[in-house]
């Protein structure tokens, strides 16, 4: 596992099986599944510096929209 500072209050989990968890502030709200070969993002609306940050970490690549509990339960 690889914990990445990206920037302020935006901070990346690289997991050894290719797994990515973006998170802003303190929120899991993006990545990407390996597996599947895709990147995912949140359905929730947050705020605009967090909506930012989700855009920053994607740099222009679709995302799946996924329900925020995705995120949560990555972490519960």
């Amino acid at each position: 596992m690889k914990l990445k500072q990206l920037g302020s209050n935006q901070t990346l989990i690289q997991l050894s099986n290719g797994n990515e968890v973006f998170f802003s502030y303190e929120t899991p709200v993006a990545g990407y599944d390996a597996s599947r070969g895709v990147y995912e993002k949140t359905s929730a609306h947050y705020s605009r510096t967090t909506s930012r940050h989700i855009s920053n970490y994607l740099n222009g690549v679709r995302a799946v929209d996924m329900h925020q509990d995705h995120f949560n339960k990555l972490f519960g």
